[in-house]
Formats: C-alpha cells, structure tokens, sequence
C-alpha cells in the first residue's frame, strides 16, 4: 500500500520530465488520492512542494528509470501529456502507459495502465487512477518535501532521495 502511493508520487515526478517543457506543478500543500483496482479505497497523502523539490524527484526518478527501462516516451496528445514505458520491474516486463490531465496549477489526474510479463505478484494488469488537487500554501511547520500519508508518520521526500543514492 505505502509503496504503491509512493511508485505514484516517483512516477508522476518523472514524467513531469520531458525534452518538450511540461506542465509543472505550483508550488505549495497538494492532496493526491491514489486508487489501485486491488485496494479498497483510495490511499490519501498531501504532499509539500516546491520547484526545487519538484526537480530533485523528477531527476532523482529519471536517473533510476534509464537504469532499468527500455522505453521511457512522453509526449503531448491534444491536451493531455502521455507516458509510455517499457521497465524491468522484480524480474518482469512491465509495460505502462499513462494519461496526464488537468492544468497543474489547481488539479490533474493520472490514469494509468500497466501489463505485467510474467505476471508481477500474481498480477497480469493493473490499473491506478490519481487525482490531485491543490490545497493552498503549505501548513505552518512543513517544509518543501514533506509527505503526509494516512496511518504513515510523515517523512521528507528530499531525505528519502538522498537515502535511495546511497
């Protein structure tokens, strides 16, 4: 479940990156609500950002990816930004494609679709729909980088960076 929300939050932050110049996100406290076919409901985390952040995950998630993907395609289709990719994934072949809505100012959605060869942890296909929305200035206390997940302690994704180089 956590590592579910987490791949959403990396795999959002990388395809933010792209040769053309992509939407980014503004700055501040954004609510992210990930639903997977295979979870009851939708798991709930807000997150603090800022540009700085925002490129830190975003060069942090590519440097990972080029590592183990064949495939790695963004590209504009009227005005959606989709994602395609081809990665080795716990020893299988997982295709993904993915559909960017929204304006990145207030609110977007991700839908997105992966195929699995041989199938990963018994699962052929899953399906992932993200919505986020923008809350406002982040809260009194919090600094870019900060994540909020329900039942989770809240961890800084700037620190969980520099812990995944090492």
């Amino acid at each position: 479940m956590k590592t579910t929300v987490l791949l959403a939050m990396l795999f959002t932050s990388s395809v933010l990156a792209a040769s053309f110049d992509p939407p980014k996100r503004k700055s501040g406290l954004w609510e992210l609500k990930v639903q997977h076919e295979k979870m009851p409901g939708p798991q709930v985390m807000q997150q603090c950002v800022d540009q700085k952040t925002d490129d830190m995950m975003k060069d942090s998630a590519q440097a990972k990816e080029a590592m183990s993907c064949s495939k790695n395609e963004l590209r504009k289709e009227g005005a959606n930004v989709v994602a395609e990719s081809v990665c080795k994934v716990n020893g299988s072949s997982a295709k993904t494609r993915a559909v960017f809505s929204g304006n990145f100012e207030s609110a977007y959605k991700v839908d997105s679709r992966s195929t699995y060869e041989p199938p990963l942890h018994g699962m052929r296909e899953a399906t992932t729909k993200m919505e986020a929305k923008w809350l406002g200035p982040c809260k009194a206390g919090q600094k870019p980088g900060d994540v909020m997940l329900q039942g989770i302690p809240g961890m800084n994704m700037e620190e969980l960076m520099k812990g995944m180089k090492r």
